[in-house]
C-alpha cells in the first residue's frame, strides 16, 4: 500500500488542468447567466401568485441542519509506507472530520493532523469489501509481474474498520476498538456525508436552483442526459484546499471558496470528464502492483482533484461580482415586464406544444406510462415508510414526556427529558430507524429507474432521509412551543400532563397534514428528475430541430429570462406533470391537485389532438414516432 505516483503533477500537467478548468468555465458560465435570469423570473412570478391558504401546519424549526458532534480514539492507516497509528477523531457539527495526534491536542485547541469534509464519501465497514474495491480500481496490466509491496491491511487484519472511499480523493482508513464503537462512528459519519452532500438539495435560494439547472444543461450539451449523483454538492475542505493550492484564506470569496456548495459540484463534473483520459494516460505508469498501485492511483486522483478545485475556485471567485450585479440588474429589468414576459411564454408554449405534441405523446405513452404506476407506488412506499417511522418516534417521545410529568419528576430530571426530546432529530441512533426505511427500496428503485439513465438513487435516498429529519425537527419545535404556551406554574403535574395530551393531538394532526403534502411534492419532484432528462434525450433528434424557427420571436423580446430552449423544456415538463398528477391522484385517492412547482406553467394538453397527430405521424413520419427505443 506504500506505492506512490511515478511522478507528481509537474508544471505541464498543472497547466493542462488549468486549461481544462478554464474551458469548463467558459462553457458553463453562459448557461449559469441564462438560468440566473430564468430564476429571477420564476421568483417574481411566484410573488404575483396568491399563496395557498393550506400551507405547512407545523412550525419550521429554526435549528440549522447539522450532525451531532462525535469524537473518540481510533487508529488510522497513514504515512509512507502506511502504518496503523493511534489518533483522536472529531466529527464536527457541520460534517467535517478532523483527527489529532491525541485527545490533549484537541482539548488544548491544537491544530489537527488532518481534516476532510465528507462530501462524496462512502463508509465501508468490511475489510474484504474494501480490498475488493481496491482490486477493481486499478487492475494490473497483462504481463505485469511487478512484486507487490507489503500490504499492512493484509498483514494486520482489522476487526472493526471504517473505510471512507471517495471517487476522486484519497481514501481514509480508520479502525475502532469495538463493534459498538464502530457502529456509533458509522452512523455519525453517514450523517455527516448526507449533510454535506445535500446542501444544494435543501436550498430554496433561486441562485441554487439556477446553478443546478445550469449544470444539467451543461451536461446535456455534452450528451449526458441522465441525472446522477454529481449534484451531491457541498463544501470542500478549507484547510486541505489551502494547504494543497497555497490559496490564502483572505482571498476566498463566498461563492468561489472551498466552502462553496457550487464549487464542489463543478469540480466533480470536471473530474468525471477528465477521468477516462487520466486513467488511460497514467495508470500504467504507477509504481507497484495490485493494491499498491490502486493506493497510488487514489493519491494521484487526490492531487488532480486539488488542482481542479483550485481552478474552479478561481473561476467562481472571478464571477462573483458579475453575478451580484447581474441579479440586481435582472430584478430591475424583469419586474416591470413580468406580465408581458409571462404572456409571451404562454403563447410560445402553446405554439411549441402544437409542434411537438405528436412525438411527445408517442414517447410518453410508450416509455413513461409503462413504468409510471410502479415507480409512483415505490416512491410513495419509500417516503411513507420513512415518515411513518418518524411519527412512531415522535409519539413515543411525546408520550415519554407525559409519563415523566405525571410522575412528578424533579426540575432537573424534567429539563433533561425536554432536552433529549428536543435533540431527537439529531440523534443518529434514534433516527436510524427512519433512515433505514428510506434505504430499504434502494435496490428496487435502482432497477426501476436504470432504463431512464437515472443513476442518482443515492441522492434520492438522501432526500427522503433529509425529509424525515426536517419533519421530525419541525414537529419537535411545534410541540415544544405549544407546550410552552399552555403550561403554567399554576398547573399541577396531572393537569400539566393533560394539557400535553391535547398538544400531542394537535401536533399529530399537523404532522399528518404536512406529511401528506410533502410526500406528494417529494414523489413529483423526483419523478421529474427521472423522466425529464430521458424524454428530452428521446426527442432530441426530432423535436429539438424545430426550435430555431421559433427563436426569432423570443429573441425579439430582448430578455435573457426567456429562451426557446427553456420554454421547450417547460412544455415537456408540463406534459410530464399532468401525467404524474393523474397517477398520484390514483395512488393517493386524492382530488385533482397539481404538484407543478411554482413558476412552472402547465400548457393545456389536448388529448384528442395528440391522438390524431400521433396517428398521422405513424403514417407520414415514421422516424419521428420511432425515435424512442423500447425500454
Amino acid at each position: 500500500m506504500g506505492g506512490r505516483p511515478s511522478s507528481p503533477l509537474d508544471k505541464r500537467q498543472q497547466q493542462h488542468l488549468r486549461g481544462q478548468v478554464d474551458a469548463l468555465m467558459k462553457n458553463f458560465l453562459p448557461q449559469y447567466r441564462v438560468q440566473l435570469a430564468a430564476s429571477v423570473l420564476r421568483q417574481i412570478s411566484r410573488e404575483l401568485v396568491p399563496q395557498e391558504l393550506a400551507g405547512c401546519q407545523l412550525l419550521h424549526s429554526k435549528k440549522l441542519p447539522r450532525v451531532r458532534e462525535h469524537r473518540g480514539p481510533l487508529i488510522q492507516l497513514q504515512g509512507h509506507p502506511p502504518q496503523w497509528q493511534p489518533i483522536f477523531c472529531v466529527l464536527r457539527g457541520d460534517g467535517r472530520l478532523e483527527w489529532f495526534s491525541h485527545r490533549e491536542e484537541y482539548e488544548n485547541g491544537g491544530r489537527p493532523l488532518g481534516s476532510a469534509a465528507l462530501t462524496g464519501y462512502t463508509v465501508l465497514t468490511s475489510q474484504r469489501e474494501y480490498l475488493h474495491l481496491l482490486d477493481t480500481l486499478c487492475p494490473d496490466s497483462p504481463g505485469d509481474h511487478t512484486q507487490e509491496e507489503p500490504d499492512p491491511l493484509l498483514e494486520m487484519p482489522v476487526n472493526f474498520p471504517l473505510f471512507l472511499q471517495h471517487p476522486f480523493r484519497r481514501h481514509l482508513c480508520f479502525s475502532a476498538a469495538t463493534g459498538e464503537t464502530q457502529r456509533a462512528w458509522r452512523l455519525a459519519l453517514q450523517g455527516g456525508i448526507r449533510l454535506r452532500g445535500t446542501v444544494l438539495q435543501r436550498s430554496q435560494a433561486p441562485a441554487a436552483h439556477a446553478f443546478l439547472d445550469a449544470i444539467r444543461l451543461y451536461r446535456q450539451h455534452k450528451g449526458h442526459f441522465g441525472h446522477d449523483d454529481t449534484t451531491l454538492g457541498s463544501d470542500a475542505e478549507v484547510s486541505a484546499a489551502q494547504a494543497r493550492t497555497g490559496t490564502p484564506r483572505s482571498s476566498l470569496g463566498p461563492q468561489g471558496s472551498p466552502r462553496s456548495p457550487l464549487l464542489q459540484v463543478l469540480t466533480a463534473v470536471l473530474m468525471r470528464e477528465l477521468l477516462p483520459a487520466l486513467q488511460a494516460q497514467t495508470q500504467t505508469g504507477l509504481r507497484g502492483a495490485g493494491r499498491a498501485r490502486a493506493w497510488a492511483w487514489t493519491e494521484l486522483l487526490d492531487a488532480v482533484h486539488a488542482a481542479v478545485l483550485a481552478g474552479a475556485s478561481a473561476g467562481l471567485r472571478a464571477f462573483q461580482p458579475e453575478k451580484d450585479e447581474l441579479l440586481t440588474a435582472l430584478d430591475k429589468t424583469i419586474r416591470p415586464e413580468v406580465d408581458h414576459l409571462l404572456s409571451l411564454r404562454g403563447r410560445m408554449s402553446a405554439k411549441l406544444l402544437a409542434q411537438v405534441q405528436g412525438p411527445l405523446e408517442s414517447c410518453l405513452r410508450r416509455k413513461v406510462d409503462v413504468q409510471l404506476p410502479r415507480l409512483t407506488q415505490t416512491l410513495l412506499n419509500t417516503v411513507e415508510a420513512a415518515l411513518g417511522a418518524v411519527q412512531t418516534l415522535l409519539v413515543q417521545g411525546m408520550d415519554r414526556l407525559s409519563r415523566h410529568l405525571r410522575g412528578n419528576p424533579s426540575s432537573t430530571r424534567l429539563r433533561k427529558e425536554v432536552y433529549s426530546f428536543g435533540e431527537m432529530p439529531w440523534d443518529p441512533e434514534l433516527m436510524q430507524t427512519c433512515y433505514r426505511e428510506a434505504e430499504r427500496s434502494r435496490g428496487h428503485l435502482g432497477q426501476l429507474v436504470a432504463p431512464f439513465g437515472f443513476s442518482g438513487v443515492r441522492s434520492l435516498v438522501f432526500g427522503a432521509q433529509d425529509l424525515s429529519q426536517q419533519l421530525m425537527a419541525d414537529a419537535v419545535a411545534t410541540f415544544l412551543q405549544l407546550a410552552d404556551q399552555c403550561l403554567t406554574t399554576a398547573l399541577d403535574c396531572i393537569q400539566a400532563a393533560q394539557q400535553l395530551e391535547k398538544v400531542r393531538g394537535r401536533v399529530l394532526k399537523k404532522f399528518q397534514s404536512d406529511s401528506s403534502s410533502v410526500q406528494r411534492r417529494f414523489v413529483c419532484g423526483w419523478q421529474i428528475c427521472i423522466f425529464l432528462p430521458f424524454v428530452l434525450s428521446q426527442l432530441e433528434p426530432s423535436c429539438k430541430a424545430e426550435l430555431p424557427e421559433f427563436e426569432g420571436e423570443v429573441l425579439a423580446v430582448g430578455s435573457p429570462a426567456l429562451t426557446i430552449e427553456g420554454i421547450y423544456e417547460d412544455v415537456i415538463r408540463g406534459a410530464l406533470l399532468q401525467r404524474i398528477d393523474r397517477e398520484l391522484n390514483k395512488a393517493l385517492g386524492a382530488s385533482d391537485v397539481s404538484c407543478a412547482p411554482d413558476g412552472c406553467s402547465e400548457v393545456p394538453w389536448n388529448q384528442a389532438e395528440a391522438d390524431e397527430e400521433t396517428e398521422a405521424q405513424r403514417g407520414t413520419c415514421p422516424k419521428q414516432s420511432g425515435t424512442c427505443t423500447e425500454v
